[in-house]
């Protein structure tokens, strides 16, 4: 087929070069799951080559944003909502949270999904669509922005995430600070881009203080509160166990608080921990937790003005917004203890 169309096809005139009925190529594009696999995919090759124009009478964009994450959980998860939502009633538009790691698809693509509802635009919350999907958004005119991404940032897809690397950089500088030198850390999963961020920038903490980085005490983790319990447990029956940690994650963080208790020892007099992200839970912890500030709400809230601004046919000045974490200190670390 010749890829030399002045303008984007109609729907007649795909179903026409395609040889189908005009209904079968209005279920496609409006994602519906009741057409043969081959013919989807040569309906789909001829609307990426050629474009598609909808009629002048067709509706605009439903007044939503799709949310839509891998896993929803926790306070992180509100966090995000949040700040989309800020957004979101600010013009009279509402959110759809969708929840990947957990629902029946049926055999549909959850993007057939997205296109159904046909929302302003999409926020992917981790990672974005793939290649295919992501043509299928951008014919249909569906403008979309991943947030806090876990592999490194497609510059052809807006993105939108946090300086993960000095956040890692100031946590452990801190407890440097404070005299430790054996320094645990427990990272996120080694997949994603935020977890290397941080554990690169402990690295570079440690390296420019002339502390050497003792392989046993970095443990990888994955983000959960059982995780960080079960590598703490690990860390403090070494022979020289930690006098600190670095935890990934809050959640983290609070599962080495229990592991510490088991073990009979008190944070920070025996033990300094210090998280990241700066969730609800960590204020109220004994002691409140020493952590990262990682400002989720105001990504999110980003992210969702990048999409709206996109909808809007506005050029986006940068497509890739990296928003700084801060270092926030409470109870949770103190100096290092006199050797035992």
């Amino acid at each position: 087929m010749s890829s030399t169309a002045k303008e984007p096809l109609t729907i007649a005139q795909i179903a026409q070069r395609v040889g189908v009925s005009v209904a079968t190529v209005s279920k496609v594009v409006n994602g519906r799951a009741d057409v043969a696999p081959g013919t989807r995919s040569l309906i789909e090759s001829v609307i990426q080559e050629h474009g598609y124009r909808r009629q002048k009478k067709a509706a605009g964009p439903a007044p939503l944003l799709d949310l839509v994450f891998h896993e929803a959980e926790g306070v992180y998860a509100i966090e995000i909502f949040r700040g989309v939502q800020r957004v979101a009633s600010d013009h009279g538009l509402a959110v759809v949270l969708s929840e990947l790691s957990r629902r029946d698809t049926h055999g549909r693509d959850w993007v057939d999904e997205v296109l159904v509802r046909r929302p302003t635009g999409m926020i992917a919350v981790f990672s974005g669509p793939s290649g295919a999907q992501g043509d299928q958004l951008r014919v249909r005119g569906i403008p979309f922005v991943v947030l806090d991404p876990t592999g490194e940032p497609d510059h052809s897809w807006p993105s939108v995430g946090a300086s993960n690397w000095s956040g890692g950089l100031s946590a452990t500088r801190h407890l440097l600070e404070l005299g430790h030198r054996r320094i645990a850390v427990i990272t996120g999963p080694e997949h994603m881009l935020c977890s290397r961020a941080r554990l690169d920038g402990h690295r570079a903490a440690m390296d420019m203080a002339g502390v050497p980085v003792d392989p046993a005490l970095v443990r990888v983790g994955d983000f959960r509160h059982e995780g960080g319990l079960h590598h703490m447990r690990e860390l403090l029956r070494l022979p020289d166990p930690p006098t600190a940690v670095f935890a990934g994650n809050d959640g983290q963080a609070l599962g080495a608080y229990r592991a510490a208790a088991e073990a009979g020892l008190r944070v920070p007099d025996d033990l300094s921990v210090v998280g990241f992200d700066d969730l609800y839970p960590g204020q109220w912890a004994t002691p409140p937790l020493t952590t990262v500030r990682q400002p989720l709400a105001t990504m999110a809230a980003t992210a969702a003005t990048m999409v709206l601004d996109l909808a809007a046919g506005r050029r986006l000045p940068q497509t890739r917004v990296e928003l700084a974490t801060e270092l926030v200190v409470r109870g949770s670390s103190g100096p290092a203890p006199a050797p035992r």
